[in-house]
């Protein structure tokens, strides 16, 4: 099969199902991103080369305990109380969660960032390794999910609208680089993109930013503002995903994350961007509403 024609099939099916089981209901969005999460799991331990066993078991059971606390709270006390057969009630504080998971999360976003930075670096240590699979695999899959929230109920068209502003980033930032790019972004990590390509792909997410809050979200001159920011972090944050990803293969010395989609690489490689930016658009929630 052509190489080109293959790779339109497998991103139209990624497209359809990331899509369709967004839209569908919530329980189909966390199964599919569950999904997500253990590919990405699996194929980042065979980068830094550690076992799958436990991070995937791990992952499974981290992932469904804060699906369930988060989203299902009645259900699961019901549940414990069941269980457990007590006459106590049990407070399962979300916010106090949602600060600790983002305190690591941050603090590894920060790690692998300045991992970028690092010249000479290249093998990582074994408790680097769990640090980086935890903070910068599991937990932003988890953030992806919290974000399609908002701050009230599930609503499809948060994450279809992030969607939206990563594809429209990445493909001006290739086009734009592509016809008018000359300065290099960080060439030592990735030749190909520029400076020139990075600006365009912020400006043209700006823009889809206006009217997806105009159209597509429909809300006021707030959410405008507020898709705008995102939109920024998305070219920001999502572009240094990119490129933490790039770094991390360059060290394995492979091309791709996996094979699982033909023509374009494996789950991380599609989604290295979104689980970055995810834990900032969270923070950016948080602070939001509590400002408001």
């Amino acid at each position: 099969m052509n190489e080109t024609l293959k790779r339109a099939i497998s991103g139209a099916i990624y497209i359809l199902l990331l899509i369709g089981s967004t839209l569908y209901s919530k329980e189909s969005f966390f199964t599919l991103f569950g999904v997500f999460m253990l590919i990405a799991v699996y194929e980042f331990c065979n980068l830094i080369q550690i076992k799958k066993v436990f991070p995937i078991l791990f992952g499974f059971f981290l992932y469904s305990s804060i699906i369930l606390v988060s989203f299902y709270k009645n259900e699961s006390q019901d549940f414990l109380l069941k269980n457990l057969n007590k006459n106590y009630d049990i407070s399962l504080n979300i916010n106090q969660l949602n600060l600790v998971l983002l305190s690591i999360t941050m603090v590894v976003s920060i790690k692998c960032i300045l991992f970028l930075f690092y010249d000479k670096m290249q093998t990582i240590s074994n408790s680097s390794k769990y640090l980086y699979l935890l903070g910068y695999i599991i937990l932003p899959f988890i953030f992806i999910v919290k974000i399609s929230f908002g701050i009230k109920s599930y609503n499809p068209k948060i994450i279809l609208g992030l969607f939206i502003l990563i594809w429209t980033n990445d493909t001006f930032a290739y086009l734009v680089g592509k016809s008018i790019g000359k300065n290099k972004l960080f060439e030592r990590i990735s030749p190909k993109k520029t400076i020139e390509g990075f600006v365009g792909g912020i400006v043209f997410a700006v823009i889809a930013s206006f009217f997806i809050s105009k159209y597509y979200i429909e809300g006021k001159q707030l959410a405008q503002y507020i898709w705008i920011g995102i939109a920024l972090m998305v070219g920001v944050f999502g572009t240094t995903g990119d490129l933490i990803e790039s770094k991390f293969k360059r060290i394995a010395g492979v091309k791709d994350s996996g094979k699982i989609m033909p023509g374009h690489g494996g789950v991380l490689d599609r989604l290295d961007s979104v689980i970055f930016v995810a834990p900032f658009i969270f923070l950016f929630y948080q602070i939001l509403y509590y400002v408001s």
